[in-house]
């Protein structure tokens, strides 16, 4: 079949295919009611962001007609489907948080308020908290066509329409909720062994006559709006290193007055008043997404739990690695072979212990890293830190334009130039997104490598499965040391031989091994994939994956997000999507290649975005340890037979949860069992 007959999902519909996944965890009635929070409030914050950068884009895209390759038509009528989507997928969200997560509450003694005035019980209590830790933060505005009031993104208002008592005159006022001052739930007493709790939104609405004396209210509705937060940089156009972080710094700071991309408001407002209020501010009508009472939803995994663990997911702690434990030193440990570190089944502590014992190593001269997110205080920060009071080299590639952590990057950069470590800076036109560290050592001593699949970041080494890879051989050693040096050099062209790094061997190598397996097939032999990351998008890749569907190869996606080929047509009948979604973020991204039996495995930082493969530093590394790769591909395996927690995708893009009548394997549990008998087994 020609290529110009494929098809594409569209990348925005199939984000929010994988968003409405992470809402039907909401939906489970068979998780602790404090999960089923967390996953609503995880997919409110998603949809904030997706807001926030890829719409803004869009609606930049057209007011700029910048369309690229798509028409001025194709760029709006996409905007009036994500919109289509978004107001679907609330209905379920207002209906999953009304009907399931409001009774689940109810079933542990756990009383949130909804749409009701508090109990005669309750009412002193509210009105005296109200008077004495709300009202004073409060400052009404009226509401006036041609009168510019600014309307801050990711905060909450009340939009009153009242009559003045006398005149009976109508006015609209617009009241924006304390959003640092008081907490979103307020605890009130409890009663009769309940306990309750109020929005804050609520406690307002129960004294808007102690605000607006002399007035009739007659209605109350939230309204919320996202604004454009992406910052567009010319990097290639900024002079030295410390004018490009002043002026990332400006472009953060003018992030909170983007455009508009959203209007959010409340589905019980008229429409005489919801009119008003857009000529007022300007909106326009494919800004509308319709909300319920309650916005900023995502607020909800702040809700207190009165009752303690048994309403929340239990996690198993971090294990050991019992071979690095008794070996004592983490580098007497690499040397003896290579290590697997798989988080956060295993401890995060580790990495932290390898960066520490390289600071006080004496034969240890040098080390380089990157960084693209690190946690705020960050613990490996202050080993370099470290690493650099005792008298070692240290160089740290510092990616400052990692969306929404650019502030956090700038900070720990600055705080690492005052230690003595030498920072570099963005590259012009390129993301670094490459997760390396080498350590080097004086004469004869076998210098060593850290190799991830995600960040150099504690925090969410927590709740992130990734994997990484601690070696000390040599050849790999030599291609980090190289990448470091195009990262240093800009014009240096290395050659690599183990590590695949995009814009270099990356894009070519996959499409050689994809092509091996076709020939294998062709020659009567086995061709199989399984391919394992975040998102696939990028066309050029997905066509090489029909192709080889189309010869035969079998291949297993296992794709969390974004993922833009389409199952189950003549071109892909080879192909399974499999989507898990649990509670760990799958992150870890992972290549395996047949190669008639001989099996090549590779771990990545990069997902088959046109973004990864062709405006980023990304790296691959082989696995090349027996043990260890054996070890990969049964967690392979364990995923592909998840049947609680995987979904498969179908040619609409549906989550279609894998239920095949085998006993139940629920994948993150398996492999922290795998993982916990391969320690036992040394």
């Amino acid at each position: 079949m020609e290529e110009q007959n494929y098809k594409y999902f569209k990348r925005d519909i199939s984000w929010l295919s994988f968003n409405y996944r992470v809402l039907m965890e909401a939906d489970d009635a068979s998780l602790p009611i404090y999960e089923r929070i967390r996953f609503l409030s995880i997919y409110a914050s998603n949809l904030e962001e997706f807001y926030e950068v890829r719409v803004s884009e869009h609606r930049g895209d057209i007011l700029k007609k910048n369309y690229v390759d798509e028409s001025a038509e194709t760029s709006e009528e996409r905007l009036e489907n994500i919109t289509r989507e978004v107001n679907r997928q609330q209905q379920d969200f207002y209906r999953i948080f009304n009907d399931g997560i409001l009774p689940g509450l109810r079933k542990q003694n756990i009383y949130l308020y909804q749409d009701s005035e508090p109990e005669e019980f309750h009412r002193s209590f509210v009105y005296n908290y109200f008077n004495e830790e709300v009202f004073p933060f409060l400052s009404p505005v009226t509401i006036q066509k041609g009168v510019k009031t600014f309307i801050r993104d990711r905060r909450l208002y009340l939009i009153v329409n009242m009559r003045n008592k006398i005149t009976k005159a109508p006015y609209y006022v617009l009241i924006r909720i304390p959003f640092s001052k008081v907490p979103r739930f307020i605890p009130l007493p409890s009663h009769d062994g309940i306990y309750y709790y109020m929005f804050v939104d609520d406690v307002i609405r129960a004294n808007l006559p102690v605000i607006f004396p002399g007035y009739d209210v007659e209605g109350c509705y939230s309204i919320k709006i996202s604004r454009d937060a992406d910052i567009y940089i010319d990097d290639k156009s900024a002079g030295d290193a410390r004018e490009f972080v002043n002026e990332i710094k400006t472009k953060v700071g003018k992030r909170k007055i983007g455009a508009l991309s959203r209007f959010m408001y409340d589905r019980a407002m008229p429409q005489e008043m919801l009119d008003y209020v857009c000529e007022a501010f300007g909106i326009a009508g494919d800004d509308l997404v319709v909300g319920g009472r309650y916005m900023n939803l995502q607020d909800l995994i702040k809700l207190p739990n009165p009752v303690g663990k048994t309403l929340e997911q239990t996690i198993p702690p971090p294990m050991r690695v019992p071979f690095l434990d008794e070996a004592g030193s983490i580098f007497h440990a690499i040397m003896q072979r290579d290590v697997l570190l798989h988080f956060p089944y295993q401890s995060f502590d580790y990495l932290l212990r390898f960066l520490m014992e390289a600071a006080f190593d004496p034969d240890v001269e040098e080390i380089k890293i990157t960084q693209y997110r690190v946690a705020e205080n960050s613990a490996v920060i202050n080993s370099l830190i470290s690493a650099a009071k005792n008298g070692k080299k240290v160089t740290v590639f510092v990616e400052l334009k990692a969306r929404f952590d650019e502030e956090n990057n700038v900070s720990t950069a600055e705080r690492m130039e005052q230690a003595g470590i030498k920072i570099m800076y963005s590259i012009p036109g390129l993301k670094v997104h490459a997760k390396v560290a080498v350590i080097l050592r004086k004469g004869e001593n076998r210098n060593l490598v850290y190799l991830s699949t995600g960040n150099f970041n504690e925090k969410t080494a927590r709740v992130y499965s990734d994997m990484a890879l601690l070696t000390s051989d040599e050849g790999m050693i030599e291609d980090v040391d190289g990448l470091f040096s195009v990262l240093e050099h800009q014009y240096v062209s290395p050659d690599f031989k183990h590590l695949l790094v995009a814009r270099f061997n990356m894009i070519p190598e996959i499409v050689r091994m994809i092509e091996r397996e076709i020939e294998h097939v062709k020659q009567g032999r086995r061709g199989y994939l399984i391919l394992k990351m975040n998102g696939l998008h990028d066309k050029q890749m997905i066509d090489v994956l029909y192709r080889a569907s189309e010869n035969g190869v079998e291949i297993d996606l296992i794709v969390r997000g974004i993922c833009c080929l389409v199952p189950d047509q003549p071109y892909s009948k080879n192909i399974r999507i499999t989507r898990i979604v649990d509670v760990f973020l799958e992150h870890s991204r992972i290549w395996y290649f047949y190669n008639d039996g001989a099996e090549d495995l590779y771990l990545t930082s990069a997902d088959w975005m046109r973004r990864n493969l062709n405006r980023r530093i990304e790296t691959a590394f082989p696995v090349l340890s027996p043990a260890i790769k054996q070890d990969i591909i049964d967690i392979l395996k364990i995923q592909l037979q998840d049947n609680v927690k995987a979904c498969t995708i179908d040619e609409n893009l549906n989550n279609v949860y894998k239920r095949n009548g085998l006993p139940p394997v629920r994948a993150q549990e398996a492999i922290y069992e795998y993982i916990k008998k391969r320690n036992a087994g040394g």
